[in-house]
Parts: structure tokens; C-alpha cells; sequence
């Protein structure tokens, strides 16, 4: 294959993104998304120790589960993820706790207890086990024709967002409640993961070989880093600082002296309007002083 003499392999652009490759859509209010429709939420369970129950509770367990099992008319998925244990927070919380020590025998058992920590992790494969139960809705649930055609034709969402998501809880939420009613029988604890849970889930499974990195909350990146003065006003929160409009001494508002003393709220300010003119003619004196310096 001939290049031509001015081809530069790292200007090629970027025609395709990670996102693209992935079946999700969004996550919103604790629920998944998906790109055909079907949406789908997580509750996450603790576990106990099958071997440790005696005969009697091992029966009870059995017919519990038993009885989880037969009351279902969805579908759910167990899901159980094996990772290595990450202790990047615990030790941190060692360390802070090492450097208030005082006592000097104290803190060097501190110091000890958390290389001992350190070294039994980075030696022996220390694995965390989490539990979860899946909750699905298909996208034939929100209408064949129409969810079909368009996630193969058209490459989106079958319907609204909005809509969507309220068909989806409408589904889900009923679902979500037996499932938790059934398992506080088995004696263990179900939390349905809220979008900040699923976000940071989905992160360690994209990227495994990331250790304690703690995404931040999504209220931080989806709202703007500046928002304009107008928008503030609008919804009745006034600017952090005023806009640096220039004054003469004639258009300063009048304050009466009586009325220093009265409650913000119940002054009265008397301004005049500010002539175009008298504005356009400080800005361009401010222009020629910049300019002859």
C-alpha cells in the first residue's frame, strides 16, 4: 500500500469512541439503560457461610431459597464477582491513624500491624466476593415493531428517555420489592444500587486493573463549571459577583440617609437609566489609555 509523502498516521481523526462498543445508554435514578430499550437494575446482597449453619438452619435456608425460586414469575440473574481484595482505603485509614498517634510504642504497632496488612495482600491472593441479583425488562415490553426497527435501522433508542425510564419503574420497582421481601427470608440484606453505585461497578469491571480510584459524584460532572449571570437571575439566585458595568458619579443610585437604617428588604433604590451612549464612550477611553500604554 503506497502513502502518500505528506500522510501523518497521528493526525488520522477519531471517527469511533469506546461508548459506541457498549450496551448501555445511561443510568439514571439507580436504573440501566440499555441501547435496544431494555433496561434493567441491581440489588446487591450479603452472604453467609452454608457450612457453618447447622443441620436445621441449613434446611431452613434451602426451603427459603426454595420458596424465592418458585415465587417468581420474571426473570433474574445471580451475578457473583470474584475481584482481589482492594485494601488502598483501609490502609489509608491505617496511616492516618499512625500519624496522630502520640505514643511512640503505639504507633510503631501501628506501623507494624499495617506492613503486616500490606505484605499478607501483595503475597496471597486475597479475593472479595460480592453478590448480585439482576432484575431485567426487555425491550418487547415497550412494543415489538417499534423497538426493533429502530435499534437496527435507525441506531437508537426505541422511544423517549423519559418514557422509558417511567415504564420502567412502573415494571421494575413491584419486581424489585418481592425480590428483597424474599430474600430477608434467606436471613441476608439486599440494597438496590443507587447510579453513583452502579457507575463506580461498571468502572471496576471495564477496568480491572484500576485499584482505589473513587469516581466522583455524578451531581459534579453534569452540572456546568460556569453558569451564566441571566440563568442565576432567572431563577431567583442572584450573581456571586455583579457585572463590571461602568458608573458616572450622576448614575450612582441614591440612597436616603433615613433609610440606612431600615432592613435591606425595604429600601426603596431609585436608579436612573444608563445611556448607551455614556457607556460606549468609557469603553473607548478605557481603549485608548490600554492602547497608549
Amino acid at each position: 500500500m503506497n502513502l502518500p509523502k505528506t500522510f501523518d498516521p497521528t493526525k488520522i481523526p477519531i471517527r469511533a469512541s469506546t461508548q459506541e462498543h457498549l450496551d448501555i445508554e445511561d443510568i439514571q435514578d439507580g436504573i440501566i439503560i440499555l441501547r435496544d430499550g431494555s433496561c434493567c437494575l441491581v440489588i446487591a446482597t450479603t452472604a453467609i457461610n452454608f457450612g457453618l449453619l447447622s443441620e436445621k438452619e441449613q434446611e431452613a435456608t434451602i426451603y427459603a431459597y426454595a420458596g424465592l425460586l418458585n415465587s417468581l414469575t420474571f426473570s433474574i440473574q445471580v451475578v457473583l464477582r470474584s475481584q482481589r481484595k482492594d485494601i488502598s482505603g483501609y490502609v489509608k485509614l491505617v496511616k492516618r491513624a499512625e500519624e496522630k498517634e502520640t505514643k511512640k510504642e503505639i504507633k510503631i504497632q501501628i506501623q507494624k500491624y499495617r506492613q503486616f496488612i500490606e505484605e499478607t495482600v501483595a503475597k496471597n491472593e486475597v479475593l472479595d466476593k460480592k453478590f448480585y441479583i439482576v432484575i431485567p425488562m426487555s425491550a418487547l415490553e415497550l412494543g415489538v415493531k417499534q423497538a426493533l426497527t429502530s435499534t437496527f435501522a435507525l441506531k437508537k433508542l426505541p422511544f423517549d428517555k423519559d418514557y422509558i425510564l417511567q415504564k420502567a419503574k412502573t415494571n421494575l420497582y413491584p419486581k424489585r420489592d418481592h425480590v428483597l421481601r424474599q430474600v430477608a427470608r434467606l436471613g441476608l440484606k439486599g440494597k438496590q444500587l443507587n447510579t453513583q453505585e452502579l457507575i463506580q461497578l461498571f468502572f471496576n469491571i471495564y477496568n480491572p486493573e484500576v485499584k482505589g480510584q473513587q469516581l466522583t459524584t455524578t451531581e459534579q460532572y453534569q452540572r456546568p463549571m460556569v453558569e451564566p449571570a441571566m440563568a442565576k437571575v432567572k431563577e431567583g439566585v442572584p450573581p456571586s459577583q455583579p457585572l463590571p458595568i461602568p458608573i458616572s458619579e450622576t448614575e450612582t443610585p441614591k440612597i436616603e440617609p433615613e433609610k440606612l437604617t431600615q432592613p435591606l428588604g425595604e429600601i426603596e433604590v431609585e436608579t436612573k437609566p444608563v445611556k448607551e451612549e455614556s457607556i460606549q464612550n468609557q469603553i473607548n477611553g478605557l481603549i485608548k489609555k490600554a492602547v497608549n500604554r
